[in-house]
């Protein structure tokens, strides 16, 4: 994916979790996609690292930035360049908090970078006690590096998050809640994972406070 095509993206994904639904709708609702899905208990962590979904932040789409870079681009404003790297390392900018609604400045540097993060919606220890350890390296590299379950956010609460589906961890913005759960249930459909009873059923719950809310397309 080319970086215009990653800005182009960030129209659909941004207004998608801001609250105003999708750009663009897949036909079916976000509790339909859900009920695609299989429900099982958790797997074991056994065997899960870090490493298991490759090295992090590659240039999985080989556009000459890492995958880091490229959401800091498609999600930051007022961006500014480390010299030399072709508009690629991102030294600062501003954030938008889905997660919080605060506007975050981001900088680069060991003191400073935390600031913002980026969340796999779906977390990828979840990921892999949800079907995720059945997949080849290179499916589970795909998943690591895929827009559709990256967002930049307040380091904080991406820190807070950890590895917790619907059941255990919600945004503290409400109203994108139900944005969130529709885009861990399209990437879980994406990539053939399942969902706990428990995390099915706080899906449904969250899900019925806006009925008819469509599933983001990718």
């Amino acid at each position: 994916m080319s970086r215009w095509q990653i800005r182009i993206s960030v129209l659909l994904i941004t207004g998608f979790v801001m609250g105003q639904g999708p750009l663009e709708a897949a036909p079916k609702t976000a509790v339909a996609v859900l009920e695609t899905l299989a429900v099982k208990g958790r797997a074991a962590k056994t065997g899960y690292e870090r490493s298991q979904f490759g090295p992090a932040w590659s240039d999985v789409d080989r556009n000459g930035c890492d995958t880091r870079n490229d959401i800091l681009y498609r999600d930051l404003t007022s961006i500014v360049y480390k010299d030399g790297t072709k508009e690629c390392v991102v030294l600062s900018g501003i954030l938008a908090d889905p997660y919080s609604g605060e506007k975050i400045s981001f900088l680069r540097g060991v003191a400073t970078s935390s600031d913002v993060q980026i969340d796999h919606v779906v977390a990828l220890s979840n990921a892999w006690q949800t079907g995720a350890f059945k997949l080849s390296y290179d499916k589970r590299m795909a998943f690591a590096n895929d827009p559709i379950n990256l967002l930049a956010v307040k380091g904080r609460l991406n820190s807070q998050k950890g590895d917790g589906d619907a059941a255990t961890w919600l945004p503290p913005r409400k109203d994108i809640r139900c944005a969130y759960v529709a885009q861990q249930i399209v990437v879980k459909a994406k990539y053939g994972l399942w969902v706990t009873k428990p995390e099915k059923a706080a899906m449904i719950s969250l899900l019925d406070r806006c009925p008819g809310f469509k599933a983001p397309t990718s």
